[in-house]
């Protein structure tokens, strides 16, 4: 049996600190608002934590807006349990944010959750099936939705983080 060649060796992976970018808990005035229990609110907190708007005003706007929505498989967005992007799109452009994509259909990740991959100041950052506040390079969220940047025994970095899909920011 022949040894297999470095390529072909499982590599041991090691985590790098210094691309995981900081986190700050932050439930954007959910518990102040007395909502009890756990939610798919991603969007109402990001933007509740972005725009400085109270949770309550936020959770209300987007349960106003999805109204407009023709259902899609008989259900329309909730802030409870999550908003269609279109009308986050458009919700968030009525109040003066620029969408700004970092991939395309057939790009691949450009972009990840990571420190120094996402312009400074106050974002909401699209990433999988989650929405989450970015406020100069920090987290802001009930969780950390990061994934690791791997450092390979060859001394490569492997970037495993989470893809953004976008971002929103206040237009100047």
């Amino acid at each position: 049996m022949k040894k297999p060649t470095p390529a072909q060796r499982q590599v041991e992976p090691t985590l790098a600190k210094e691309k995981e970018m900081q986190f700050q808990f932050n439930d954007g005035g959910r518990k102040e608002s007395s909502r009890k229990g756990s939610a798919g609110d991603c969007v109402c907190r990001a933007i509740a934590i972005a725009t400085g708007l109270p949770y309550t005003e936020v959770y209300a706007d987007l349960n106003t807006a999805a109204e407009a929505e023709r259902p899609r498989r008989g259900k329309r967005s909730s802030s409870r349990t999550g908003v269609n992007m279109p009308t986050i799109r458009r919700y968030l452009a009525a109040r003066g944010w620029v969408w700004t994509p970092t991939m395309g259909i057939g790009t691949g990740c450009k972009v990840h959750l990571a420190d120094g991959e996402l312009p400074g100041g106050t974002l909401i950052v699209s990433v999988s099936r989650h929405l989450t506040a970015v406020i100069d390079g920090v987290i802001h969220d009930t969780h950390d939705p990061q994934r690791s940047t791997l450092i390979l025994e060859n001394g490569k970095q492997r970037i495993a983080g989470r893809c953004v899909y976008g971002y929103w920011q206040r237009s100047t």
